[in-house]
């Protein structure tokens, strides 16, 4: 088996202040959208090479009740590798940061916020020995 990607999908109440969040913060780009009625029910963000997909809640109980139900209310931790932490903590001025800047035991330098949904994202620049 050849894994070729793993793409978070993260449910939301709304989705629109996510996709703000990503493209005027961090750069990325709307490459897809599926409306619900006036709000986005569905949209993929894509940098790099790097993908992320959002759903709301409405959408995702119309499109599998089943799956919806086991989503419901829940939220995601999300470790993001970068080249230069410094770029991202500028980019981030002005957010509350929940996890202050640290340099951990194994070398990382991070910091960690909330999404506009409340999703934590963790991002973090290695050492030059952790890379290798």
């Amino acid at each position: 088996m050849n894994v070729k990607r793993i793409t978070p999908v993260l449910y939301v109440k709304e989705i629109e202040p996510c996709v703000r969040f990503w493209a005027e913060r961090l750069g990325f780009e709307k490459t897809a959208e599926v409306p619900d009625g006036d709000l986005l029910g569905f949209a993929i963000l894509q940098k790099n090479g790097v993908e992320i997909m959002y759903q709301s809640f409405t959408s995702a109980e119309k499109d599998a009740p089943v799956l919806a139900q086991e989503i419901s209310g829940g939220r995601t931790f999300l470790y993001i590798e970068v080249d230069k932490l410094d770029e991202v903590i500028t980019a981030l001025q002005g957010i509350n940061l929940v996890l202050p800047l640290r340099t951990t035991f194994y070398g990382a330098r991070e910091i960690g916020i909330k999404d506009p949904a409340g999703h934590m994202l963790v991002f973090a620049e290695m050492s030059a020995a952790q890379q290798h």
